[in-house]
């Protein structure tokens, strides 16, 4: 068979390919029978809708939350190119579905928006979380209703109202894993939406062990390279609808330049995280056997792991002996900056920024104290980023 069609095929991406290869491949799968090469970015912010009766019911299944086929009428309701970006997200954490947002934290707020709107407004989380999602979940502006809970303690904490279970594994700063088969049998019938923006797809995978609902700040591992914003939740359909509702009533939608960046970071999402992960590893060991740190923070120096994480990862987070802020200040070759996921390597004082909105006390119980530093390790040579590290250490 020759031609466009045989070519599609040739290049369609299956479950039965490793995640290397879908991670490549996934979202691109129409491209040979386009005659492109690159996934196509879609700029449109409206679209011609010449019979107005055809195109009212789209609309309406539009703000149902469908994704009918053909013109997407206004770059509100969708967009191909993010749709390209959310069919392999989902690819890769073996979702059915997946729904792109303008930023992790728009991301985290429709999920709790669709917990409200079912009725379900109680919310059990688990610390520490990322500052920005604790800070939501604490202050009360969307009506959701919190309780923190312990691992082990989460079943207790579950009322009649309560419509998400929230964790982050390995947790941001701590690098804290839990297990996550345990905390979905606590659960029972109430989701379980687990912030995977740290671990990544290519090392843990939440779907597999439990999970219902996944979340990633896309602006991190996903894009990999410190230049694009984005959210993106992996779900089943069902949950996926009533996002899609709440994106379309907000505005919330990525936009397709973003997706088209996320979607191609994808494709080196593999090799990024494995080369960052074998230098994190290596700087873990070296930390920890310098007599300036007091404490590693690295899931894959942990005694008792759960065994859901396929390596260490990328980052890792240590306790200075002296001003752990002069260290952020002496540093040359890293950045001190906050985000993480980034080809370059970044460091910051979480008690001063990502965790500055928490308050104290709560930061002191999860961990999270003035000695503490957080590192995303880049892929920059291991020996060049210790050099950097151990001049900057001296000054503390």
């Amino acid at each position: 068979m020759n031609g466009p069609i045989s070519r599609m095929i040739a290049h369609t991406v299956g479950m039965n390919h490793s995640f290397a290869t879908q991670a490549v491949h996934a979202g691109r799968e129409d491209l040979a029978e386009l005659g492109v090469h690159a996934p196509p970015i879609d700029l449109s912010t409206t679209y011609p809708a010449v019979d107005s009766h055809v195109e009212a019911d789209r609309i309406s299944r539009f703000a149902a939350g469908l994704q009918p086929p053909g013109s997407p009428l206004y770059s509100r309701l969708h967009n191909p190119t993010v749709g390209r970006f959310e069919s392999a997200l989902a690819t890769l954490e073996k979702a059915e579905a997946a729904v792109g947002f303008a930023s992790g934290m728009a991301a985290l707020t429709a999920c709790l928006l669709a917990a409200v709107a079912a009725g379900k407004p109680h919310v059990v989380a688990v610390r520490p979380l990322y500052g920005g999602s604790d800070h939501l979940l604490n202050c009360g502006l969307l009506g959701t209703r919190i309780s923190w809970a312990e691992p082990g303690r989460v079943g207790d904490a579950i009322e009649a109202d309560t419509g998400l279970v929230i964790v982050e594994t390995p947790a941001n700063p701590t690098l804290t894993e839990v297990d996550l088969a345990a905390l979905a049998a606590e659960c029972g019938e109430v989701p379980l939406l687990v912030d995977n923006t740290v671990a990544t797809p290519v090392t843990q995978r939440p779907l597999e062990h439990g999970a219902s609902i996944v979340l990633h700040s896309a602006t991190k591992f996903l894009g990999g390279h410190g230049d694009v914003m984005g959210g993106v939740v992996a779900c089943g359909e069902e949950f996926a609808v009533r996002l899609r509702q709440i994106r379309i009533a907000t505005g919330g939608i990525l936009d397709p330049f973003g997706a088209y960046l996320l979607h191609r970071g994808l494709a080196t999402l593999p090799v990024r995280v494995a080369a960052q992960s074998a230098t994190a590893a290596e700087l873990a060991d070296r930390l920890a056997d310098d007599r300036r740190v007091s404490v590693v923070h690295y899931p894959g120096r942990s005694p008792r792991r759960p065994g859901q994480m396929e390596s260490g990862g990328a980052m890792l987070s240590f306790e200075v002996v002296g001003d752990a802020t002069r260290v952020v200040a002496a540093v040359g070759l890293i950045t001190p900056a906050v985000s993480l996921g980034s080809v370059d390597s970044l460091i910051q004082h979480p008690a001063s920024l990502t965790h500055r909105i928490v308050e104290e006390t709560d930061r002191q119980s999860c961990g999270v104290n003035a000695a503490m530093l957080r590192l995303s390790v880049g892929l920059e040579a291991v020996e060049d980023l210790w050099a950097d590290l151990d001049q900057a250490l001296k000054a503390a």
